[in-house]
């Protein structure tokens, strides 16, 4: 028996989904160490081999495939505890990280401050050299001042050295001969050079983009160094893959090369295995909401494509990679309720972690989270909780409401735990709102997918805030983003930028031809490393567009025919259509110029993909799995009820019941309130409707 293992390293959890060779999943999840992840990961792996009844080495020699998300990268730039970090660039631009866009980010607010630049400015060494946007040298590079800003590195205990020029982008060869100096003089140093990272225009969103990259790559390569040792020592022998933000997966070393594109690795699975499971209801339109133990993730696919931005940002630092364009919010099991200065109570962003977790725990912590109200009023077991291996504390969850949110606010202890759980479901709501209604879509039209192991339990409220009519709880959701990892394909982002109107007139057909070249040959290079058959290859092309006299692109999907033939029409139809779903209008009446700014290309490397395996109808009643009655607070009614509680571990397809009922499984609750109906589909997850 053999395989395949899926790693989501999270705030207070660190999941796995483990995949045998006959397709049967295996789902376990095990409190997350974050002094140092990989602890939890390899006691997750001695979980997996004791319920196989192996010894761990014998189970991991048994595993072909390990795929990893790590939150080492986004947890280091969060926390401020980023790799030392010196940049070399042109002189007279050494302020351009510090000055950002030189937009105010919140246009009303004199007292917001931008924050503190990751590398100071002594450590920004500026360096005679001069290339125009043509490519054209202007000045020749002065060597004296990179070995200058050599020596001050080496000073000051430099781990890694970021390299951003003018216009690299459209010549790079001043960012190579400095590169190879610091290689030969700082051969120990973590080396990011723009024009490797990121050959692109927009001066400020490379050099953050490269300056990111130089200031997580240490610590990812160290993690990284760290697991590959232990699993090898463990008895490893299979392919370990990391995840990435743009929804793909890579080897260790190209992402160690690469390690900015792993900040917001998690989240990125989910919209992945939305994929798969909505493909089996026929499903193409939807938004996947995962809560867990401290964040909050919601992102919308339509038409089974997952937005993808290159406008992002990490603590309000800007990364211009590539990434799923997923909303990322401080809510979660473990988010703490507080009062503001106002007296308005208030959920989250903070949590309270794994250690020292929810005071509901037993683990010392003090402070009211949701998790604490939720128990409160009947949706969590007490005695069920990650089935029975965590017995959770009643008596600390209702000191802790009453002392610190109850008794200041003057309520009882039932309606000072519904309002912790009812902003925490606005709070959910208004996060799927902005990558909805914000980009012009109704989330009415959209199925949810709900994941996460908190999810499930406020899937319905949420829904009802969105007027959402139909849920889908895929099987395995309290472990979705590790189940998305595992179905994941191996992706490469390219870019070249090509700056010109888009007109026949305007493009030189044969440079546009030589860029589609360039991209699609380095594509096929990297996944040629990584051994994967030309057969299975695919390339996507994307051309960032804009009116004349805009600010901002809009990246449109086009096919490679279409480019390199260069159909006028077509590609501008193509970008009107998308600013108008954008925006709310287009300027192709007006006869407005549009142009090119930057051609982009994903290299595609199709993976093996566990299926999904069939249940046999068990018939709609489900009576055999009932477990009991409890008190459970029905938000609709505003007063508890006792109500059916069901063994979700046992149910199976047919089975359908309507709320008001509370389906528990080993890692997860569900919530079905008396306004909604659930039925349990042929692969073992639940479809939830609204009543008619």
């Amino acid at each position: 028996m053999t395989y395949k293992i899926g790693v989501d390293v999270g705030g207070t959890f660190t999941d796995f989904l483990i995949m045998d060779e006959g397709g049967n999943p295996g789902v376990f999840k095990i409190l997350s160490t974050p002094e140092d992840p990989s602890i939890a990961v390899m006691r997750g792996f001695d979980a997996m081999a004791e319920a196989s009844g192996m010894d761990p080495a014998s189970f991991l020699s048994r595993v072909e495939i390990i795929v990893h998300g790590t939150t080492v990268t986004t947890n280091a730039v969060l926390t401020g505890s980023t790799a030392k970090t010196g940049l070399l660039t042109t002189r007279g631009f050494r302020d351009a990280l510090q000055m950002r866009r030189g937009i105010r980010e919140e246009l009303y607010n004199n007292r917001y401050l931008p924050p503190p630049p990751i590398v100071p400015r002594h450590l920004r060494i500026p360096v005679a050299e001069r290339t125009d946007h043509t490519g054209r040298k202007v000045e020749g590079i002065q060597l004296v001042d990179v070995e200058k800003g050599i020596e001050a590195f080496q000073k000051r205990g430099i781990e890694a050295v970021a390299v951003c020029f003018m216009h690299a982008y459209a010549n790079p060869d001043h960012e190579t001969l400095a590169s190879e100096r610091i290689k030969a003089l700082m051969p120990e140093a973590y080396l990011s050079v723009s024009s490797k990272i990121l050959p692109q225009v927009r001066f400020y969103d490379r050099v953050s983009t490269t300056v990111l990259n130089a200031a997580v790559g240490p610590i990812l390569k160290r993690y990284l160094s760290n697991l590959t040792r232990k699993l090898k020592s463990g008895g490893f022998k299979g392919i370990l893959l990391i995840m990435q933000s743009n929804g793909g997966v890579t080897s260790p070393e190209a992402v160690t090369e690469l390690a900015a594109s792993t900040l917001l690795s998690g989240p990125a699975a989910a919209p992945v295995a939305g994929i798969a499971y909505t493909h089996l209801h026929g499903e193409r339109d939807f938004i996947t909401i995962d809560m867990g133990g401290t964040s909050f993730d919601a992102a919308l696919i339509k038409d089974s494509e997952p937005m993808i931005t290159t406008d992002g940002k990490v603590n309000r630092y800007a990364l211009a990679l590539p990434m799923m364009e997923i909303n990322t919010i401080g809510a979660g099991g473990g988010s703490i309720a507080w009062i503001d200065e106002g007296g308005l109570l208030k959920m989250g962003p903070k949590s309270a972690g794994a250690n020292p977790g929810p005071a509901c725990y037993g683990l010392g912590g003090t402070e009211p989270t949701c998790s604490d109200a939720n128990l409160v009023l009947g949706y969590l077991n007490e005695d069920y909780f990650a089935g029975g291996r965590i017995k959770l504390d009643r008596q600390g969850a209702e000191k802790a409401v009453t002392q610190k949110i109850a008794g200041p606010l003057r309520m009882d202890l039932v309606s000072a735990a519904y309002g912790m759980c009812h902003i925490m479901n606005v709070n959910m709501a208004s996060a799927i709102r902005e990558i909805s209604v914000q980009r012009g879509f109704d989330p009415r039209e959209f199925l949810l997918v709900c994941a996460g192991g908190a999810g499930p339990i406020h899937a319905a409220m949420i829904a009802a805030e969105l007027e959402i009519p139909r849920i889908l709880i895929p099987k395995e959701s309290s472990i979705f983003c590790a189940a998305g990892m595992l179905l994941s394909d191996l992706k490469h982002d390219f870019v070249r930028t090509y700056h010109t109107l888009l007109s026949k007139k305007a493009v030189d057909l044969s440079r546009l031809q030589s860029l589609v070249g360039e991209l699609r040959a380095e594509g096929e290079g990297v996944l040629a490393m990584e051994r994967i058959p030309p057969d299975r290859r695919l390339y996507r092309f994307f051309l960032d567009l804009r009116y004349v006299r805009q600010y901002h692109e809009v990246s449109v999907s086009m096919d490679e025919e279409s480019i390199t033939s260069f159909y006028e029409e077509r590609l501008k139809e193509a970008f009107h259509s998308q600013h108008d779903r954008l925006y709310g209008y287009s300027l192709k009446e007006e006869g407005t110029e549009v142009e090119l700014v930057n051609i982009r290309m994903t290299a595609v490397g199709l993976t093996d993909k566990p299926t999904f395996r069939k249940e046999d109808y068990r018939g709609r009643d489900p009576g055999d799995c009932l477990k009991g009655k409890r008190a459970v607070f029905i938000p609709s009614r505003m007063e508890f009820e006792n109500v059916a509680v069901f063994d979700g571990n046992r149910m199976g397809h047919g089975h359908s019941l309507k709320g008001p009922a509370v389906i528990e499984q080993v890692n997860t609750t569900i919530f079905v309130p008396p306004e909604y109906e659930i039925t349990c589909d042929a692969y073992g997850s639940y479809l939830m409707t609204v009543c008619h």
